[in-house]
């Protein structure tokens, strides 16, 4: 997520360099055509359509930022689930024998690896290193090697809050509870998978790229008679206007595409695992911090 108050000028050119460029020198030959060889040309209700144009781009972008904010609150969720379970499964496990001490880590470990696991599964990044830095090999491929392994390590949870139960450390109502949290973090993980796997409507993504292309062609023609000298400037920047408001709906529309328009899902994970580690008595890694303007 990019954090700065202004985007970068580096930034800016690199993503739009290309489309810019392209249609400077449409607008450039448009207006040699029509102006340096005294052409007449036709008279287009531009004002129509940019008017109609922006209408489909305003709602494609809405649709995108819906997505993207509603990521944002699930991983929002996800955080304060994560500091629930944490805290009761230390509250309520017992501080003896040593075998519920070392269950009671065993939880909050596993659930710093599962917030992991989910970032990198979300992302699609295939290794997530991280996982094996918190758990022994087998306890994590016993997880990574499922076809959804964020969910194999909140099985894996559940069942381990079974055996304590079934051992007298924790009563039937405290196992209720914590298990509430957990369908609470399985339900932000699902609307998570709904957005990654569920891409606007193609109505949403065809429709105004094709209008937005068809305009920036015409809107030379169109200005022509009236700018003269000055069509390339005018219809360029103009041009320039809509093809920015197309890409800042791609660039939203997958909150977890790892880019830097995505949400901070590695930020997040690290504010989780600063939060779980300190609660139990571990050394914490510090918070995440921006790089070149861009919040991973």
């Amino acid at each position: 997520m990019i954090v700065d108050n202004a985007p970068r000028l580096t930034r800016m050119i690199r993503e739009v360099w290309k489309p810019l460029t392209i249609l400077f020198v449409w607008d450039v030959a448009v207006t040699y055509f029509y102006w340096v060889r005294d052409n007449t040309a036709p008279l287009l209700p531009m004002t129509i359509f940019g008017t109609v144009l922006a209408l489909f781009l305003g709602f494609r972008v809405n649709s995108a930022y819906e997505r993207w904010w509603e990521g944002r609150t699930l991983w929002g969720l996800m955080i304060n689930a994560s500091r629930n379970l944490a805290r009761e499964a230390i509250a309520f496990l017992p501080d003896a024998p040593q075998n519920a001490i070392d269950l009671k880590r065993s939880v909050v470990l596993r659930h710093i690896a599962y917030v992991h696991a989910l970032r990198c599964q979300l992302r699609r990044t295939g290794e997530c290193p991280e996982v094996y830095q918190l758990l022994s090999k087998a306890e994590a491929d016993e997880a990574m090697g499922r076809a959804n392994p964020a969910n194999g390590f909140l099985d894996g949870t559940g069942k381990r809050l079974d055996e304590a139960r079934a051992n007298g450390w924790i009563d039937t109502i405290q196992q209720t509870q914590i298990e509430s949290v957990m369908v609470d973090i399985a339900n932000a993980q699902g609307g998570m998978e709904r957005l990654k796997n569920t891409p606007l409507p193609v109505q949403y993504r065809f429709f105004p790229s094709f209008f937005t292309r068809i305009f920036c062609v015409l809107l030379p023609v169109g200005v022509v008679e009236t700018l003269g000298w000055a069509t390339p400037i005018g219809s360029t920047i103009a041009g320039l206007m809509f093809l920015a408001a197309h890409k800042i709906a791609d660039d939203l529309t997958d909150p977890f595409a790892n880019s830097p328009h995505d949400l901070p899902l590695t930020a997040m994970c690290r504010t989780i695992e600063i939060d779980l580690k300190q609660a139990i008595g571990d050394d914490a890694p510090d918070p995440l911090k921006p790089v070149n303007g861009v919040l991973w």
